[in-house]
């Protein structure tokens, strides 16, 4: 274990209000699951199956932004702002682009894009009354987390709670107002569940945008920036981000399939699975934090490393292992057994679809332990060390040619039980923590990610690698 207190302060002090912000963001998403099963198991089930998109979409995200935090923490090891701004201006015009098209498609053919997951056309129908709406959302979520990422990947933390809670209780209030009609506001249902989230998120990127470029003085990005291009740093993302990236979305992915297997197994399946999957979501709230806050760490040490010395990346590794284990064994026993009570919170559902629900928290309970430590391995040290070829990998065959194979037999070849089937689709996170273990053992998952940069007529140029 690393003694230095130094090292400790910045560790926490970046994962703690990251945890909270990742708390608080998914609690945005569980609000919607919960206020609207109040009303049926269809609406739950019709807003569970959108929001496997909204997932997907936030896989994307993530993987933009974990490219985004592996490459600007080095570079803010080694105190080049230009090389950040650069980097930041490259990735989001990437990311914006994306998410744009993808926007307008579920905008106008939200029917379709939910035929994906089920039949059911009372499903299809609430369904798509949400993801109309809500689509519009990924706009503003893209380019809000997108300038949080670069400041996280630069230690600035707290405006991250900010961004969270506002968003946070901009969508609890409006949820209350929209969806049950109160304040003079008529009863919406799902379509007022769609629009607080989307009012929510833009309320998030105003104050997003209001702190960068009025209050932030460390990178001191302003909007001209973003119009800013170099060939060298759109090289080095496509090298070392795009893997990162495209892992994330190959699970965002996965997740699709795992959707439409759900979704081929009942009302009260995929009901109970959104209960269970939000829920599960809350688990890793703070491994979500610390990871974060192991990407930056170990990318920052890394950076600082000039000599090609990386003992002291080596011992972070070790002890961040250890804050991993723990905190894995610490939540798998909290969330097993309170199990009970988070189903419990569904009072508009059946019985059947309650004790269900128990039935498969508790087998995502027993997962946790292990995913948060690979989980947290791989995307926050590998992450940050530069190591993402050797991620996507593991992620490409544990994916495709254990999790999806394994789900698509128990459903359709052998008809196994409801939760062998959700066994089936968290099988992976059984053993991965393995894999994660033996990588760290040696050294070759350190790879320095920068460049020797100089600036010539106001463009970056290779001076050496």
């Amino acid at each position: 274990m690393v003694k230095e207190r130094e090292f400790y302060k910045t560790l926490f002090k970046i994962a703690l209000p990251v945890a909270f912000q990742s708390f608080l963001s998914v609690g945005v998403n569980m609000l919607d699951n919960i206020m609207v099963g109040y009303f049926s198991p269809e609406e739950l089930s019709g807003v569970a199956m959108a929001n496997q998109l909204t997932v997907f979409i936030s896989f994307f995200i993530r993987g933009i932004n974990g490219s985004s935090s592996l490459m600007i923490s080095q570079y803010w090891g080694k105190g080049d702002m230009e090389s950040i701004k650069k980097l930041f201006a490259i990735i989001v015009k990437f990311c914006f682009k994306v998410i744009f098209c993808v926007t307008a498609v579920l905008f106008l053919f939200p029917r379709g894009a939910l035929r994906i997951f089920t039949d059911n056309g009372d499903i299809i129908t609430y369904g798509s009354m949400f993801l109309k709406i809500v689509c519009i959302s990924y706009l503003f979520q893209t380019l809000s987390d997108g300038l949080a990422a670069m400041l996280r990947s630069v230690e600035i933390v707290n405006i991250t709670i900010v961004l969270t809670s506002v968003s946070f209780v901009t969508n609890l209030t409006l949820n209350y107002a929209l969806i049950f009609g109160h304040f003079g506001f008529p009863a919406m249902g799902v379509r007022g569940a769609a629009i607080a989230t989307v009012i929510a998120r833009a309320a998030e990127l105003s104050v997003a945008l209001y702190f960068v470029l009025k209050i932030e003085k460390k990178v001191h990005f302003r909007i001209k920036d973003i119009f800013k291009k170099d060939k060298l740093l759109t090289k080095d993302f496509h090298k070392y981000g795009l893997p990162a990236l495209i892992g994330d979305l190959q699970w965002g992915l996965i997740g699709t399939v795992r959707g439409m297997v759900i979704g081929r197994c009942g009302t009260e399946m995929m009901s109970a699975n959104s209960i269970t999957e939000t829920v599960m979501s809350l688990a890793f709230a703070f491994t979500t934090g610390l990871s974060n806050a192991a990407c930056i760490v170990t990318g920052k040490s890394i950076g600082e490393s000039a000599d090609g010395n990386y003992k002291k990346t080596k011992e972070y590794s070790n002890t961040i292992q250890i804050l991993f284990s723990a905190a894995g064994f610490v939540m798998a026993a909290t969330f097993f057994g309170a199990r009970g009570l988070f189903a419990s919170f569904y009072r508009g559902m059946t019985p059947e679809i309650r004790a269900l629900a128990k039935t498969l928290l508790g087998i995502g309970a027993v997962s946790i332990a292990g995913t948060a430590y690979h989980a947290s391995c791989f995307t926050g040290i590998n992450r940050g060390a530069g190591d993402t070829k050797f991620v996507f990998k593991v992620d490409m065959v544990c994916g495709w040619l254990i999790v999806v194979p394994s789900m698509l037999l128990a459903r359709f070849v052998f008809h196994l039980p409801l939760p062998v089937i959700f066994f089936t689709t968290r099988i992976d996170q059984y053993f991965k923590w393995i894999i994660a273990l033996i990588r760290l053992r040696g050294d070759k998952w350190i790879k320095n990610v920068t460049r020797e940069l100089k600036v010539e007529n106001g463009e970056l140029r290779e001076d050496a690698v």
